[in-house]
């Protein structure tokens, strides 16, 4: 699909439109590698962008902003089906809703590690009950009341060497 509305004398070389954007060129040739921007050419086979390569560049930068991949900018795109594009927005809000609880236990643990007044964080009970909290069952496996626990590396005998 070529860019439509627009007119050869308004539309802007590949260096004027990155620079309007911040990006480099480059960024804008991959964008149209990988099917996400269109630019008509020119009689000397130049790129030429206009109002609507604007507007598909500002959407691609949202989209990076909001954490989408240029495979689902891409799909959202492409798609004119509303349900299309909301089975695609729902799997992406399920992994951003993923991605903040991730960063809010991230950032509880910080959190308590800055107002623990133990001298080893790790020994403290309230980063220990976070950290069970967080792993479960693995919390459990390295603590080192654990029955069956591994013995650490350093403490692992070496067979002697074969005598040759």
């Amino acid at each position: 699909m070529k860019s439509s509305g627009d007119d050869s004398a308004s539309a802007m070389s590949i260096g004027a439109l990155a620079a309007r954007f911040g990006l480099a060129p480059h960024v804008l040739r991959h964008w149209e590698s990988v099917g996400l921007l269109h630019p008509v050419r020119d009689a000397g086979g130049r790129r030429r962008y206009g109002a609507d390569d604007l507007t598909r560049v500002a959407t691609i930068l949202i989209g990076k902003a909001a954490g989408l991949g240029l495979d689902t900018i891409r799909s959202l795109s492409a798609t004119a089906e509303r349900a299309t594009r909301h089975e695609i927005l729902r799997a992406e809000a399920d992994q951003l809703r993923s991605r903040v609880a991730a960063a809010r236990a991230s950032l509880e643990l910080i959190e308590c590690g800055l107002n623990c007044e133990c001298e080893d964080v790790t020994q403290c009970p309230n980063y220990r009950r976070l950290i069970a909290e967080q792993v479960g069952a693995q919390a459990r496996e390295f603590s080192p009341a654990a029955p069956g626990r591994a013995a650490p590396e350093s403490s692992r005998r070496t067979p002697p060497a074969a005598a040759g």
